[in-house]
């Protein structure tokens, strides 16, 4: 047992993901959707994303007109079969049950449910009545960081017990549809997915070799606050990104990593694998930039974008399942994790091997 002077940390011990069952690529929705103006076709087509998986409806003489009801219907029935999925094969890689989870808390911007995601995948998935939970709506996609800053905190204050974050956004359940360039834009860049992590802080690390969970840093950029966020249009959410975005985040992104890095003794230079999300190739562009990444730092992340684009607050998960399966993460390695959202915000999270 270690002594009353050291200190446990949580580690991530499982990691799981979902998807919709359907995967489209950008000119099948060109196609379906019957969009003809030539300057979003070449959004859609230069993007540098091949395919999303999304829960579209049957289409029929172009975009069906979903009302705001059944986009809100969609999210929930999205979330409770993706999110289900995701818990499953995450509990599964850690050889536990669904009534083994402690702490639950999910994280969701792309519909607003009463009771939330976290009640019904409790019934869903068989938790126990006595499950402690949190639902985090409306950060956008930063908000899987500050999620597993909540579980990460949980573990550490109850050593042995397992705390689930999941990541469930349901993107197609949060657009609008005209022509226009910038709706063009968020349009062309988003998919569905769910993403869940383990995190448990025990001295003997029963559970595997994942990587402990040393510290996090935030960043908000209030000048910014407007540069991303939701709108009610029409009844629907909307999500508007400025054509800023890109050069917002590079001017800044490099004061929570110092900070971060600084608090811990180290430099960019120590830091093996880094989990980026996927939040576009321009943004990905002026982070690899500013942080000066190699495209070897951010492969995951690049790839991530390409078969998936962008799924919100659980982009950055996916990214580190990849890792995962690729295999080369020795002991005593360092890894960053981030995630950029609305807010302007930047979030990062520093992990050890």
């Amino acid at each position: 047992m270690p002594s009353a002077a050291e200190k446990i940390l949580p580690r991530i011990i499982a990691v799981g993901v979902a998807t919709p069952p359907e995967g489209y690529s950008q000119r099948d929705i060109l196609d379906m959707y019957r969009i003809e103006n030539p300057q979003v076709r070449r959004i859609f087509e230069n993007s540098h994303i091949q395919n999303r998986f999304l829960y579209l409806p049957p289409v029929k003489d172009g975009m069906p007109a979903e009302t705001g009801g059944e986009l809100i219907a969609k999210h929930l029935r999205g979330a409770r079969d993706m999110g289900r999925r995701a818990v499953e094969k995450c509990l599964q890689a850690a050889n536990l049950e669904a009534s083994d989870v402690d702490y639950f808390v999910t994280v969701s911007s792309t519909g607003f449910l009463c009771p939330g995601i976290s009640a019904h995948l409790i019934k869903d998935c068989g938790m126990r009545e006595n499950t402690h939970r949190a639902d985090m709506l409306g950060m956008g996609c930063n908000a899987g960081v500050n999620g597993m800053m909540s579980a990460a905190q949980y573990a550490q204050s109850h050593p042995g017990a397992r705390a689930l974050m999941l990541c469930c956004e349901v993107c197609s359940a949060a657009y609008i549809h005209n022509e226009t360039l910038g709706v063009g834009v968020v349009n062309s860049l988003f998919g569905d997915g769910s993403a869940a992590i383990l995190i448990e802080a025990t001295p003997d690390n029963s559970h595997g070799d994942g990587p402990k969970v040393l510290g996090f840093e935030s960043h908000i950029i209030t000048a910014a606050i407007d540069a991303m966020k939701f709108e009610q249009i029409d009844g629907r959410l909307s999500f508007y990104l400025d054509r800023e975005i890109p050069y917002i985040i590079g001017a800044e992104v490099s004061k929570p990593i110092g900070r971060l890095l600084n608090r811990f003794g180290l430099k960019k230079r120590d830091i093996t694998h880094w989990i980026v999300h996927s939040g576009g190739k321009k943004v990905l562009d002026s982070i690899k930039y500013n942080l000066g990444l190699s495209d070897f730092d951010i492969r995951h992340t690049k790839e991530i974008l390409r078969t998936h684009g962008n799924m919100s607050s659980g982009s950055f998960l996916f990214s580190y399942r990849e890792l995962v399966k690729e295999g080369i993460t020795r002991k005593g390695d360092f890894g960053l994790a981030m995630a950029m959202g609305p807010g302007t915000s930047i979030e990062a999270a520093l992990l050890q091997w």
